[in-house]
């Protein structure tokens, strides 16, 4: 996806976690911690050693598999769309100051999400429930991801795909009205980027999305993108990067 925003290896400006690790869980001193905490339950693959982020990874990919070539395939009786959130703030932490009519606003940052299972930066979202709209979608999965109440400003397009996890992606330009960032099991990193200074590890499917919700790109539009073993292959060297480095840190 072609883009003329770049993308840089420097942290978050603000990078949340989840919370504290409870004192009674036990950590191998090898640094290859193990699959159970010391009680006995299991750990999240993020907060494992290398070996057990690596180890947990064989099960992320076959789950991913399934869903993503078997499911739509067999389970499914319709297209399966997603709800996402381009949601952006100036530098200086203001959400009003990223609407169009703000020419001359400083320079802006957009919340990423990092995912649990497939470790990577995305933009925040999900799938319906039932009876929900695409907007309504939107704000609970947002909600339920970082912590945060957001307002739509504006549909940005439907980006429809075909290959691996064939889908319609419909994207909203969104703004911070309340709360606190809080991460989830789901997405135990939430932070915000530079949208001149993106992280080498956002799947570069969300870059034309995110290229289409600054000022100045007020119509939706309508997209066709086909992911095939190119696309799967350098989702893996994101995860797999993560999965050996480990996930990044909080930031002070």
């Amino acid at each position: 996806m072609a883009s003329s925003r770049t993308r840089s290896t420097r942290s978050s400006t603000n990078v949340s976690e989840t919370g504290p690790r409870d004192p009674k869980y036990s950590t191998d001193p090898s640094g290859h911690q193990l699959g159970r905490w010391s009680d006995g339950s299991r750990r999240p693959v993020h907060t494992r050693g290398r070996f057990g982020r690596l180890w947990g990874g064989l099960a992320d990919y076959a789950q991913s598999g399934w869903w993503g070539l078997v499911a739509p395939r067999v389970s499914e009786s319709r297209p399966l769309v997603i709800s996402q959130a381009v949601i952006l703030r100036s530098a200086a932490g203001s959400p009003d100051q990223s609407r169009d009519e703000e020419a001359s606003a400083p320079p802006l940052e957009v919340l990423l999400s990092l995912r649990a299972d497939l470790f990577g930066w995305e933009l925040p979202g999900g799938t319906p429930e039932a009876d929900e709209e695409a907007e309504e979608t939107l704000v609970r999965e947002v909600r339920e991801e970082t912590g945060l109440e957001v307002a739509v400003d504006r549909h940005v397009g439907d980006w429809t795909r075909t290959g691996f996890r064939p889908h319609i992606a419909r994207v909203y330009r969104c703004r911070v009205v309340s709360g606190q960032i809080t991460p989830s099991s789901e997405t135990p990193r939430v932070g915000w980027f530079s949208v001149d200074g993106l992280p080498d590890g956002l799947f570069p499917w969300y870059l034309a999305p995110l290229a289409r919700a600054l000022p100045g790109t007020a119509e939706p539009v309508a997209m066709a993108e086909s992911q095939g073993l190119r696309t799967i292959w350098q989702a893996m060297k994101i995860d797999l990067g993560m999965r050996w480095r480990g996930l990044p840190a909080q930031s002070e």
